[in-house]
């Protein structure tokens, strides 16, 4: 029994203090509990710490950040970190599956972060991949995880940078993160992955145009999907029309110049090719010492963008900013003074009263 209780006195505050405690003490259980879990390579452990991740509450996101710090220590091989985005309709979820599942009988262990567009009402995911990709799911040494993207830019849930060290703890050796498209900007994901790959399908000349330049220049590797069967000849077409617009586009890696291969998630076709040529990008990036500079610079961009955030929900919880945002929001609308001038008014009253 508490010292305090015992001799009757300051009842109340030992009563919190015991609470608080036993609370401190059950958050590190959870986190000990789910480290070990992932540690061992469980599935349920994995899914139940990338909730906690995921989750909005303050003390969920504590909880969440002493089990990445954990998870990032445990040993493990380097895992091949590869972003996937392409126009809806390319067959995302059905390449990501035939390609999982030959990964699979080559002995991998394959996670699938699929980010799906959110509702705007309740925030889940609309699309649910999860549903798209049945075998890959059922499959014991797979893992796929649909995150709502609770509209982040660039269609990237800002957690899942967090939730990539968990599954590598976790002993998955490749880690696919599908994006929702590229009707946003995707730059964040190529922040995040080691190798970022587009998919676009036969005779998408007109899609050509619309991709937008900078997804093109992002892309380490472009896979013209669905190029079977009538559509064949087109997808050779699309390919020589993509190979072409690489070609006036700087490489943003000095030890790769980006690819462009035929595939066919539905029939199989040049899968491997499409593997091989993965690979082949893997070792090019190791021999020249990019990779390790690739991570450090992952590091260090997901760091200021956590910054940015944390400041931003900070900024937002402070009533003083909150009350004079207020009244400079009204101004800015009726045009009586400058939005950056209200911005700078704003950040000066919530530094002078963090």
């Amino acid at each position: 029994m508490c010292a305090f209780v015992a001799s009757g006195r300051a009842l109340t505050p030992c009563i919190e203090f015991c609470m608080g405690q036993t609370r401190h003490s059950s958050s590190l259980r959870t986190v000990e509990a789910l480290v070990a879990g992932i540690r061992q390579g469980d599935r349920a452990s994995l899914a139940r710490g990338i909730t906690l991740v995921e989750s909005t509450r303050s003390d969920h996101q504590q909880e969440a950040r002493k089990l990445v710090s954990e998870c990032i220590k445990i040993p493990r091989p380097r895992s091949l970190r590869i972003g996937l985005t392409g126009t809806p309709g390319v067959g995302k979820s059905t390449f990501i599956e035939s390609l999982g599942m030959r990964l699979l009988q080559k002995g991998h262990r394959v996670s699938v972060l699929a980010v799906d567009p959110s509702s705007t009402r309740s925030g889940g995911s609309i699309l649910g991949d999860k549903t798209r990709m049945q075998e890959l799911s059922a499959a014991s040494n797979a893992y796929v995880r649909p995150s709502p993207n609770r509209g982040s830019l660039g269609g990237v849930a800002r957690n899942t940078l967090d939730s990539i060290i968990l599954t590598e703890a976790c002993g998955f050796d490749v880690c696919l993160v599908e994006t929702v498209g590229v009707g946003q900007s995707e730059t964040m994901v190529s922040d995040m992955v080691d190798m970022f790959v587009l998919l676009m399908q036969p005779g998408s000349g007109d899609e050509l145009q619309g991709v937008k330049r900078g997804i093109m220049e992002l892309a380490d590797l472009v896979v013209v999907n669905k190029a079977d069967g009538a559509m064949e000849l087109a997808a050779k077409l699309t390919r020589s029309e993509i190979v072409n617009a690489l070609h006036l586009m700087i490489p943003r890696r000095e030890s790769w110049s980006p690819k462009v291969v035929r595939a066919s998630a539905a029939t199989g076709y040049n899968l491997d090719r499409v593997w091989s040529t993965v690979l082949h990008y893997f070792d090019k990036l190791e021999k020249s010492g990019e990779w390790d500079a690739l991570r450090a610079d992952q590091r260090r961009k997901w760091m200021w963008r956590e910054v940015s955030h944390l400041l931003l929900a900070r900024l937002d919880r402070n009533p003083a900013s909150h009350k004079i945002a207020q009244l400079l929001e009204a101004d800015v609308l009726n045009g009586s003074i400058p939005a950056g001038v209200a911005a700078e008014q704003i950040v000066s009253k919530f530094l002078s009263n963090p």
